[in-house]
Parts: structure tokens; sequence; C-alpha cells
């Protein structure tokens, strides 16, 4: 894979820092272990400016460029997640979790190690103008740390005008390039019903209001938004995917549970859903004589990329692996990405980097592929030197 040369001599170095991150996984917003381990390689690496305790652990390097760095003039941002997974490991690998019940199923400490890698060899030559923001963000895949960084004023304080990212990709052939002009990931959306019945015997049912026949019901009403509800060439999806109720064969019980997930990428679509949520839970509770309460919660926007940033970034991406190994135009996929929030409030994009063949994403199997590291490190280094070059 034709790479940065200096940073294809951090290869061993990257492979080190990724599997000591991938030893310490923690979870959400407190990731001390994680941001000291990050912040320590920044200070080695001589940034010119480090703010800590963005997001709670968050933090921001300012590279400065060759030219000094005004800071009139908006930088480059380049984002990265830190967060692991509440999921026992199940590598086998000498690194394993040292943290039992967490591991870093969705190659965040690959995420991290690549962004090093490019902050390293930035601050080492300043081949660009401008400065350049290096972002290592929190809970990614809790309660959306990229948010909380944009609502503190991330873009503002640091005046970044342009922000990237990358996801390892398991399936993508190693060190391959896909994303898409335009969507490239839905907005994710949760839903909680609760339903109250009225309990009893299993064999006098004429005497219960029998909630677990209305959520049989529900759950099957809600997949009539998709089938009847909304165009047919319109992306929807509305997964039942939990319900809870009953304890025994012989007893009807007082309460039913449901819980599922939405994927939109059109808000009139998303707006149409909850409408249509609200209606038919009422309906459905009326029919079957109980109560039912509908919990919906907004969450991550769809992940949209700027065409323009796109295209500069697959010019970018073409230049590390070959023009052969970059897909421009992959199409959208209904996952969700909380860099949303980032490509909301500027203008950027977001790519996936294949990893080969391994266990998918979440997976208690998975591990990133440390042979792809320099690749992204390379791309994300030379997306700076193309975007604010010297002279």
């Amino acid at each position: 894979m034709p790479v940065v040369n200096r940073i294809a001599n951090y290869t061993e170095e990257m492979k080190t820092w990724r599997q000591d991150l991938h030893q310490i996984p923690e979870l959400a917003l407190d990731l001390p272990k994680t941001a000291a381990y990050v912040a320590a390689r920044l200070r080695e690496f001589g940034v010119d400016e480090l703010h800590e305790g963005l997001a709670t652990s968050g933090m921001v390097a300012i590279i400065n460029g060759r030219d000094g760095g005004s800071k009139e003039q908006p930088a480059i941002g380049l984002r990265a997640d830190m967060d692991a997974l509440p999921i026992p490991e199940e590598t086998g690998v000498d690194y394993v979790s040292g943290h039992p019940g967490n591991m870093h199923a969705c190659g965040h400490d690959g995420h991290t190690t690549m962004l090093l890698g490019a902050a390293k060899y930035l601050a080492e030559t300043r081949n660009f103008s401008g400065r350049v923001a290096l972002i290592f963000q929190p809970a990614e895949e809790t309660i959306g740390g990229a948010r909380i960084m944009v609502e503190e004023g991330l873009m503002e304080r640091f005046n970044i005008g342009e922000v990237f990212a990358l996801h390892n990709a398991p399936g993508l052939p190693a060190g391959a390039f896909m994303t898409n002009p335009g969507a490239l990931m839905a907005a994710v959306d949760t839903f909680h019903i609760h339903i109250q019945g009225v309990g009893g015997h299993g064999a006098m049912p004429h005497e219960a209001r029998d909630p677990v026949m209305a959520a049989c019901g529900i759950a099957q009403a809600i997949q009539t938004i998709v089938s009847r509800n909304h165009y047919a060439l319109d992306d929807l999806v509305v997964s039942v995917t939990q319900i809870h109720t009953g304890t025994v064969d012989n007893v009807i019980p007082d309460t039913a549970y449901i819980n599922g997930t939405v994927r939109t990428f059109d808000p009139r679509v998303q707006d149409m859903v909850m409408r249509r949520m609200k209606e038919i839970v009422a309906g459905q509770a009326a029919s079957y004589g109980v109560e039912a309460e509908l919990d919906y919660e907004v969450g991550y926007p769809a992940t949209i990329n700027d065409p323009d940033k796109a295209s500069f970034a697959c010019e970018v991406a073409a230049e590390i692996a070959g023009p052969d190994q970059v897909e421009p135009e992959g199409g959208r996929e209904m996952g969700a990405e909380d860099f949303s929030y980032m490509l909301q409030a500027r203008p950027g994009a977001y790519l996936f980097l294949g990893q080969g063949e391994s266990a998918g994403l979440h997976h208690p199997k998975y591990d990133f592929n440390d042979e792809i590291s320099p690749v992204g490190a390379s791309f994300f280094a030379r997306l700076v030197e193309r975007a604010q070059p010297l002279g």
C-alpha cells in the first residue's frame, strides 16, 4: 500500500500505541486512562497547543504550519473517536482488554492511533500552512460526544472551517476507501412503549386486560409504517428489537414493554414515523383495552457529506491507495454516526477505510487491523498538506 514514507517508518510504533489503547477500553465520556495516554503522546510529538477536558475527556491538539499558523485563517479539523463498548472480548490476542466486560469492538483504538500517527508526522514536518485541529472525541457509541463538543463551541473556539473523519470497514479490502457524496449514514431514533394492562389467571383471560396481546398487536402494526405509510424509494427502517413481559405460563401479566430503532434520511419521513407511531400505539391500546405510553427519542441525525469535500477527500485517498482502491459513490447505509453533528456545524466528509476480512464491528471477536494504521495516518496528513499548501 503506498503510504507517506515517514509515516511508514512509524508502523511498529503505531502498532504499539494501538495495542496499548486496546488494553484500556473505557466507556462513554469517562475515558481517563485513554485520554491520559493520548495526551502524553501528543506532548511527546510537540504539538503547539493541547486543550483537554472537552466533553469531559475529549481534547483538541493544535499544530501550526510552517508559516506560523494565523488564528484568523480557519483550521482544518480531523477527528478520531476514543471510546469502547461494553462487550466481553473473545479475540484471544496477547493484548486483550484489561477491563473485563469492555473492549474496543469498533476500532476506535485504531482510529485514535491513525490520528496520532498524523499528529506525529505533521508536528515533525509542518509541510503545510495555517493550522490543523486534531479532535479526540469521547462517547461516540453512547450519548454523542460530538454533539457535546459542538455545543461547547468546538468549531468557534478553534476556528475550524472544515472537518474530516475515518472509520474502519470490515469486508472492504484492506487499505481501500469508500464514501458517498451527500447522505452516507442514517439518522437513528429509539422508541420505548410501556403497556399497562390488568393481569389475571391464564385460565380466565376474560377477567384480565392482556398486555401481551396488545404488545403483539402494536409490534405488528408498527411494521405497516414501512409497508404502507411511506414512499418505497425513501430509505426507512423500523425494527422492533425487544419485547419483555410475563413471568410464568399460567399468569397474564400486568405490563409489557416494547423497544426498537428507527433509521431515516429525510426529516419528513422521520416526522411521519413519529406521527404514525403515536397514532398506532394509541389506537392499538384502545382496541385491546389497555393503556400504552410511547417514549420516542430522537438520536443522531443523518451523516451528510459535503459533496465538494467528499470529492476532495477521495482525490487525497487516491494518492495514498491508488485510484482503483477508492469508491467515491459507494452509496449510503442505515448505520449511524455522531460525526453527523460536526458535519451539521461545518462542511466536511466521512470516509470508510477497508479493514479487510475480519469479524464485524461490535462483535466480541473483532480486532482492528494494524496494517491499515499507516494508510489512515497518511490520508489525514496528506489531506492537511493538500488543503493548506505552503506558498
